[in-house]
């Protein structure tokens, strides 16, 4: 499956704050934020026009893309969908769809320190999805669904590096602890509960030009 392969702090000095998309450097003064808080490229610096209108929407629709870790193909057939969801708000569902993928659901359960990270254990057959491996990121996870690593996978140092790197920093409420190795989601998540700096109604206002 296609995906970014390129220099991801460089997508974080592109939207001009932080994505967290390197796990523990972010939390550092490593992150290139601390260091180089301005856009890539040769000009910058240089850059300091105010965006208004289109800009501004294409800006908070490529941050979304890149929290998730999402290409535009993909993101567009989750916005149709959450289009065609009766009885939401477009830009809510289009979240909660993001939300309840199984990779973003293993980053928010603690058990790897990005969503990269998370996406490759998720590859690698390490989690069982109401006790089936399942091994695609995407896969979209419902209220009353168990994740758990699976036993041959319990002692993997990437988790366990993880799961000490994460302590602390909380699970949402959407999800559940299961013991130690696993979490159940309770409910979709709200608009609330995705702790994401983001107008959605903006993607949503992109989309329907």
């Amino acid at each position: 499956m296609a995906r970014y392969n390129g220099p991801v702090c460089r997508l974080c000095r592109r939207e001009g704050m932080k994505l967290f998309l390197k796990g523990e450097r972010c939390y550092t003064e490593k992150c290139a934020i601390e260091k180089r808080n301005m856009p890539p490229g040769q000009h910058g610096r240089l850059r300091k026009a105010k965006m208004v209108g289109y800009g501004v929407q294409l800006r908070e629709k490529q941050k979304v893309k890149r929290i998730y870790g999402v290409l535009e193909d993909q993101f567009r057939r989750y916005f149709e969908q959450a289009e065609r969801t009766r009885g939401g708000i477009t830009g809510e569902t289009l979240l909660q769809l993001l939300e309840r993928r199984l990779d973003n659901a293993v980053y928010r359960m603690g058990m790897a320190t990005s969503r990269a990270q998370a996406r490759q254990l998720v590859r690698h057959g390490h989690f069982l999805v109401n006790g089936k491996r399942v091994d695609i990121p995407s896969f979209s996870l419902k209220s009353g669904d168990t994740v758990i690593v699976r036993e041959g996978s319990r002692e993997n140092p990437t988790i366990l590096h993880a799961r000490e790197e994460v302590k602390g920093r909380g699970i949402p409420e959407w999800i559940s602890p299961e013991g130690d190795h696993g979490a159940k989601v309770v409910s979709v998540p709200t608009r609330e509960q995705i702790n994401l700096p983001v107008q959605e109604q903006l993607i949503v206002e992109l989309y329907s030009k």
